[in-house]
């Protein structure tokens, strides 16, 4: 038996209720963890509210979490018993103690990388390592523009991107969050709640434009970007914190040669190869400081609600995880 995490209906923090659960032997090409650290995400929260409802109830929410291996199952050949791993997964059952899980979802852990710093990552730092290795491979020279540049992910965005030699122009909605984004590899920074982010955007690049935009905000800045994309310029919109995107017409594309991209990280995770090429891409630049997640609020397992609602204040301006 274990400790999980179990949401019944959706609804507030309430719903998230400590129970205990069946663990059971693990079977054919699975493993079973004993996880220290889960990572929480807004994601977790849509699913909470029943915006996403991709959750099969009852059932335990969490996509990412990390771990010791205590057992494995016949044909398991990538992991042995006490790898540390990490675990990121759209079928769920993070938020919990222990757990049954295929062995081919596992990263391995190198040395360099604590739990904690492992299970804040996982999910933004794997984003991240897609939007500028794949989604749009940034080379020296190039004009970024980086929504949300004080975020989970678009901090990381933005450090990579500074990293391989892009000039980065970050936008962020607080003067707080303006100098995060400025202390993590933005060139300029503009606050798009009290700037017009589209004419800065054109003043900074003499009216050339970005190469590429990558936007998690969606509805309210999607059209702006599109704007500040160059001849050629490329549009990635991966995320829609203020809503969905009203469908565009093609012929908007046109008139720079633009492109647009709405990428999905488990597509890419997909083929074993290159999900062992992003991984290790990932850990090795935060080995090396390329990237770092910066603050990590830490809240007990049994505290899930209170970390829910205190990212749902605003209350973090870092990652979460919950300590298992």
């Amino acid at each position: 038996m274990a400790k999980a995490i179990v949401m019944r209906v959706p609804g507030g923090p309430e719903v998230l209720k400590v129970e205990s659960v069946e663990v059971g032997d693990p079977g054919l090409g699975q493993v079973r963890l004993r996880q220290t650290a889960v990572g929480v995400n807004f994601h977790d929260i849509y699913v909470r509210t029943g915006l996403y409802q991709t959750l099969p109830l009852p059932g335990i929410p969490g996509l990412e979490a990390v771990g010791v291996v205590e057992a494995v199952g016949p044909q398991v050949a990538q992991v042995k018993v006490g790898d540390r791993v990490g675990c990121l997964t759209l079928t769920y059952g993070g938020y919990a103690e222990g757990r049954l899980v295929d062995a081919d979802l596992l990263f391995k852990l190198p040395d360099s990388i604590d739990d904690r710093t492992a299970a804040a990552t996982l999910l933004r730092g794997l984003t991240a390592q897609m939007l500028v290795h794949h989604t749009h491979r940034i080379v020296p020279g190039l004009k970024v523009l980086v929504h949300a540049a004080a975020g989970g992910v678009g901090r990381l965005v933005a450090q990579w991107a500074h990293h391989l030699g892009a000039m980065v122009i970050g936008t962020a909605g607080s003067e707080d969050k303006a100098r995060i984004a400025g202390e993590n590899g933005c060139d300029h920074v503009i606050q798009y709640r009290s700037e017009n982010f589209v004419e800065h955007v054109q003043a900074i690049t003499g009216g050339r434009g970005v190469d590429v935009a990558y936007d998690a905000v969606g509805k309210d800045t999607f059209m702006g970007s599109m704007t500040c994309l160059a001849r050629l310029g490329h549009m990635v919109n991966y995320g829609q914190a203020s809503g969905p995107v009203e469908p565009i017409a093609m012929s908007l594309l046109f008139q720079k040669s633009n492109s647009v991209t709405r990428p999905n990280l488990f597509h890419y995770l997909a083929d074993r190869p290159r999900r062992e090429e992003m991984a290790a891409s990932l850990f090795d630049a935060l080995s090396k400081g390329i990237v770092t997640p910066g603050a990590i609020h830490d809240y007990p397992f049994a505290d899930v609600g209170r970390a829910q609602s205190d990212m749902e204040a605003r209350k973090t301006a870092g990652a979460v995880i919950l300590s298992v």
